[in-house]
């Protein structure tokens, strides 16, 4: 067989002397020459275009359809017709008398080439194979799953021929799939002459192969024809624990789910949880229970919604920090909670599920993204894998939010990472009114700079607090407190409308204007809703947000210094705290240095996205266990400069760097100095010296 997506000369002379009908596949625009009689199936699978096949050309499993176009396609030189293919044959027939087949529609194993021909792979095909829909955006997965379903009918037994029926399973396997040198799941082996009985012979078994060098395993297998596998991409976050049930057939997300993670009650932040086990026996084993649950419960609520037996699991990717990495996979984390941050295992890992608790199909498997650094985990992995630093001409950086932010700064020539310790402030913890992002919470922040009143939403209430029948509709979940987004908001008004200096100190004098302005001892505060419970920015609260933005702008700046740069081109924020941050103020606040606000934007839960892409393409997987090799990891807290852009990045948007492009769309204050600073950024007055 000759085509000439990529086979050289011999490709060409076949087109040249024009022996062979030219086959053309729309969308993909792939096209060759193959000789007169070679099913349509096998002229796109030797062109790598995407059609799905599980039966093996029996005509049975009806997932192989396309559709010839007819006409004189000029800019191709290809006049196709109907003409160019063979009839219906008799299997062919029979499918669509019993299931029917849409009209125009061919099955592509029984369907040969007899000419020249423009073949379309159906739209709602190539939807459900390769496009995986995240917020805002559509991304396109070619799939090439790790797990693949293969249908054949096994020769009875012969007393003549004393080959077991394993062993006879194994021929069929490689005579119709070209299966090698097969593997088996132990756990099957003693089931395999039921099944087999019980399928009349005909059976579908389900092979897993990650790399092309390792050996394929049989690791499922049912009676008769089974048209669907499912896999699961979950992310593992220190807050939340997010996953997507997926069809490995059509790369169809059949549902999504999350649930908050129950490690919480060990400690909200990362080190706190290592800390839990330093000083319990039982404190890892702990969580790494309650870890497990979670995700089982999970995977529980993704099949119920999807209507999916959780046994038609057959793989899993995970991403996780490293924190939660090790504790997924029941490693002790004591070794990230001190320098020199030693992971006990930075590559990819591959288990049986079952080995790490997770009930699905015995045979899943379970594949972990590598680990970039001690504190930059597999989720920045597929963070970076998603949306592909490296690939880019222009300097990217990519920022997950979170109580460890996590920062990737590159191009194609180089990618530099490191994590920056936040804390939980952006998440709530540690803010006066500061809660998680729930019905009811506060999460946008608008302040009139002549009269300092605030108006604001609450999550579940569509109105702002300024419209008719906010009220009324607020009633149902109440006014309870503010979220991170709104954090991040209200200080940066507090700062654009005077109510807070550069270097973070509320302005008492302000109270002369407004009686929004409280006197809390030798500090003051910024009242938002004078309600039940009554909901104030405080000075501390205000230092808190400073703090945390600080640590990661300084992170940031080190970055940035590695690679000898003074800006970036573009901005990613990931992670489900960064979908609800506002660029400009997260740039007001100093969050993130200056950049064209058109080019900041979120991504969404960009972790996730990466393992949905390792869980479709096992190709992927490849690229980022590569790239992880390449990327340079800065490790912050050994950096002599870290403290000094740390001090810079206190001020609002910052002492030292300007904000230009920042400039031409918000005006930033003139800097002023109140008395009881001290100009170091404390709040504090600064004793003088006596000297």
């Amino acid at each position: 067989m000759r085509t000439d997506g990529s086979a050289g000369n011999d490709a060409h002379m076949t087109e040249v002397t024009g022996k062979d009908p030219l086959v053309l596949f729309m969308p993909s625009g792939k096209r060759g020459r193959f000789p007169v009689g070679t099913p349509v199936l096998d002229a796109a699978r030797s062109l790598g275009v995407y059609v799905e096949s599980v039966c093996g050309g029996r005509a049975t499993c009806g997932r192989c359809q396309i559709s010839v176009q007819e006409g004189n396609f000029a800019k191709h030189k290809i006049v196709s017709s109907l003409d160019n293919i063979s009839a219906k044959g008799p299997k062919e027939e029979r499918y669509e008398s019993i299931r029917g087949l849409p009209e125009g529609r061919r099955l592509s194993c029984s369907t040969q080439i007899l000419g020249d021909l423009v073949v379309d792979v159906p739209q709602d095909t190539v939807i459900n194979a390769q496009v995986v829909r995240k917020a805002a955006t559509d991304r396109v997965i070619e799939r090439n799953a790790a797990v693949q379903l293969c249908y054949v009918e096994v020769d009875d037994p012969d007393m003549h021929k004393p080959l077991g029926d394993l062993d006879r399973l194994k021929v069929m396997l490689e005579r119709d799939w070209g299966w090698k040198d097969l593997l088996i799941a132990p756990h099957l082996i003693p089931q395999i002459q039921g099944i087999l009985r019980k399928g009349n012979w005909g059976v579908t078994a389900a092979i897993h192969r990650d790399m092309d060098s390792s050996r394929p395993f049989i690791v499922a297998l049912w009676p008769g024809l089974k048209n669907e596998a499912y896999g699961i991409a979950c992310d593992i976050g220190s807050t939340t624990i997010a996953m997507h049930l997926v069809s490995l057939l059509s790369g169809r997300i059949v549902a999504s789910s999350g649930t908050s993670n129950p490690q919480i009650r060990f400690g909200e932040d990362l080190m706190s949880r290592v800390s839990y086990v330093m000083m319990n026996p039982d404190g890892r084993e702990a969580m790494t229970k309650a870890v497990r649950e979670a995700a089982n419960m999970l995977i529980g609520k993704v099949c119920e919604e999807g209507q999916v037996d959780r046994h038609d699991i057959l793989d899993m990717v995970f991403v996780a920090n490293p924190i939660m990495h090790h504790l997924f996979l029941g490693i002790d984390p004591t070794e990230l909670g001190q320098a020199p941050f030693a992971l006990a295992v930075s590559g990819a890992l591959q288990y049986w599920a079952h080995e790490i608790d997770i009930d699905v199909n015995r045979g899943a498997r379970l594949y972990m993204l590598p680990c970039i650094a001690g504190h930059v985990g597999a989720d920045a992995a597929g963070a970076t894998l998603a949306e592909a630093p490296y690939k880019q001409d222009r300097m990217m950086l990519l920022v997950d939010v979170g109580t460890n932010a996590e920062i990737v700064l590159g191009n194609s020539d180089r990618v530099v990472a490191a994590s920056s310790p936040t804390g939980p402030a952006f998440e709530g913890a540690e803010i006066s009114s500061g809660q998680r992002a729930a019905p009811g919470a506060i999460e946008r922040v608008r302040i009139d700079p002549e009269t300092l009143e605030p108006k604001f939403r609450v999550i579940g209430v569509d109105k702002w607090s300024d419209e008719d029948g906010f009220a009324e509709a607020a009633a149902s979940v109440g006014v309870t407190g503010i979220c991170g987004s709104a954090i991040i908001e209200v200080v940066a008004e507090m700062y654009l409308c005077g109510i807070i200096s550069q270097d973070g100190v509320v302005d008492g004098s302000m109270a002369a204007r407004s009686p929004r302005i409280l006197e809390n001892g030798r500090t003051f505060s910024y009242l938002v809703h004078d309600g039940q419970p009554r909901i104030t920015v405080t000075q501390n609260d205000v230092r808190a947000i400073q703090l945390a933005k600080a640590a990661l702008y300084a992170g940031i700046k080190l970055l940035m210094e590695k690679l000898g740069i003074d800006h970036v081109d573009t901005i990613r924020f990931a992670g489900a705290f960064g979908s609800f941050i506002d660029p400009k103020y997260a740039m007001v606040l100093g969050l993130i240095p200056d950049c064209d606000l058109a080019e900041v934007k979120a991504v969404g839960n960009a972790a996730g996205t990466g393992a949905l892409m390792c869980l479709l393409n096992r190709g992927h997987r490849r690229e980022i266990e590569q790239m992880v090799s390449k990327i340079e990891k800065i490790e912050t807290a050994l950096e002599s400069k870290f403290q000094e852009h740390f001090v810079y990045a206190m001020a609002l948007p910052n002492k030292v760097d300007a904000f230009p492009k920042l400039a031409q769309v918000v005006t930033l204050p003139e800097r002023k100095v109140l008395a009881d600073d001290g100009g170091d950024g404390s709040g504090r007055r600064r004793r003088r010296s006596r000297d």
